[in-house]
Order: C-alpha cells, then sequence, then structure tokens
C-alpha cells in the first residue's frame, strides 16, 4: 500500500495536490489517501484565556474543516481513491503535518504551496517549506 498524507486548507494549491494525487492513483491501484486538515489553536492572552474556552474539535470540523475537505473529498470519491479524513487542532500546521506523516508511515507528502502571499513567507516562512525541513517522508509541493 502506497501511503500518501494529504494536508487541505481549501485553497486552490490545495485541490491541485488533490488532482496530483488522483493521477497517481490511476497510475498506481495501491494507493491510500489520508485527507488531513490542520485548524491552528487560537492565541490566547491574559485574562481573556481565563473566559475563552478550548476549541472543539466538532466545531472546528463543522465551521473550519468541512468547507476545506468537502471539494477534495469530492475529487477523491470520484476518482474512486480510497482514503480517510482527519482534523487535528495544532499551534503550529507544519509540526503536525510532519508529525502525522511520521505516526501514518506515510510514504509521501503531497501538498499545495498557497500561503499568506509574499509578504507573510517572508516574514512567517512558508508551511509548505517548514514542511519540507521538517518531515521525514518525501513530499512533493503543488502549486
Amino acid at each position: 500500500m502506497w501511503k500518501i498524507l494529504l494536508p487541505v486548507d481549501g485553497s486552490e494549491s490545495a485541490l491541485n495536490a488533490v488532482k496530483h494525487v488522483v493521477e497517481t492513483a490511476r497510475a498506481r491501484d495501491d494507493v491510500a489517501v489520508t485527507l488531513l486538515y490542520v485548524h491552528l489553536e487560537p492565541v490566547r492572552f491574559g485574562a481573556v484565556a481565563a473566559a475563552q474556552e478550548a476549541p472543539n474539535i466538532a466545531e472546528v470540523e463543522k465551521k473550519f474543516a468541512e468547507p476545506a475537505l468537502a471539494e477534495a473529498s469530492k475529487l477523491l470519491i470520484e476518482a474512486k481513491v480510497r482514503y480517510e479524513r482527519e482534523v487535528h487542532i495544532a499551534e503550529d500546521v507544519a509540526p503536525m503535518i510532519a508529525k502525522r506523516a511520521e505516526e501514518l508511515d506515510s510514504d509521501a507528502i503531497v501538498m499545495g504551496t498557497h500561503g499568506g502571499g509574499p509578504l507573510a513567507r517572508a516574514l512567517l516562512g512558508s508551511t509548505a517549506m517548514k514542511v519540507v525541513h521538517l518531515a521525514k517522508a518525501p513530499v512533493t509541493l503543488v502549486k
């Protein structure tokens, strides 16, 4: 079984990564995909932390993950690609992606390159580039 971790965020480049995985699956009949959505844990400051409740996975999935996962799921279903969905909350997206890839013993990570724009990438760094540096599995970046 060729195990692919496919992180998505609802962006056009994430959907292009899904399409790339679909093409890979057409060439191989042993592909299993884990479709992953990672939501950033909210930042809390001082007294606000006491008043603010930690996000619930079910709430995050309904409000944020489902829209991001829906189109990707549709493409995988149409192509008859075997897949599972996961939603996680993390302080930083890239380490969670790398961690799940290792825990799942993924053979590859395929993800889009979408980010917050050139300024955000220059100041904060690209999630995709962080994953490339952190992951033990090969990473394919799709525009």
